[in-house]
């Protein structure tokens, strides 16, 4: 069935490989990122949907270097937090395999992004009466644009999100009732993981999509 709205099989492609390829990385090249092409990710990023148009995220670019030190401080204080809630919760064999994974690139990348949610989001009713989450799925629609568009430029984006949000708010003087959701590391790669990384160091399998497709109603098998 023909569709004049559908884009040429190569445009496809170039679309469905993107997706395919992106990977969370976290081993970079310390090599500058162009800021033209750091300025196009950012506006593929800015085009995302947002619930009610609110427009939600806010980014912060890092580009002091003590303050990206004081950020990865932060990171390593909650890294050595949740190695320990691991370990309660499954085992101390559990807790050393994650201390041996490596979890950030904030001192290697060339870019480092503070994303969050802005203030005053009490505001925004529409779409948000019932879900006001949906705050958080809009900016998170926008770091998925984010990561496709740097990929794309040949750049390795990894989400860290092993942090307090209240310390690294205040940390960057952020209103109170604004919330960072993530920190972006952007930067050149040696190379991309073939899979995503917790899979190649056997921390996760991935499981089909077979597993999480329902129909009519909730399987409970």
């Amino acid at each position: 069935m023909s569709n004049e709205h559908r884009y040429s099989d190569a445009e496809l492609e170039a679309i469905y490989r993107v997706i395919r390829e992106r990977r969370d990385m976290r081993h970079f090249i310390p090599k500058p990122v162009d800021q033209l092409a750091l300025e196009r990710i950012l506006q593929a990023a800015h085009h995302a949907p947002s619930v009610g148009l609110m427009q939600p995220w806010r980014f912060i670019r890092i580009s002091d270097g003590e303050l990206r030190k004081q950020i990865h401080g932060l990171v390593d204080e909650e890294r050595i937090k949740t190695a320990r809630a691991i370990g309660e919760v499954e085992n101390t064999t559990r807790m050393a395999e994650f201390f041996r994974l490596k979890v950030e690139g904030i001192l290697d990348c060339g870019e480092l992004l503070v994303v969050a949610l802005c203030d005053k989001r009490e505001q925004h009713v529409f779409g948000r009466r019932t879900l006001p989450e949906m705050d958080i799925a809009s900016v998170s629609c926008a770091i998925q644009n984010l990561w496709l568009a740097a990929r794309a430029e040949g750049l390795g984006m990894g989400w860290v999100s092993i942090f307090d949000p209240v310390k690294l708010g205040a940390l960057l003087g952020m209103p109170t009732d604004a919330k960072p959701l993530a920190l972006l590391c952007i930067g050149h790669v040696s190379t991309f993981y073939k899979e995503p990384m917790l899979v190649e160091t056997g921390w996760a399998k991935e499981r089909p999509l077979s597993d999480m497709l329902m129909e009519n109603g909730w399987d409970s098998k």
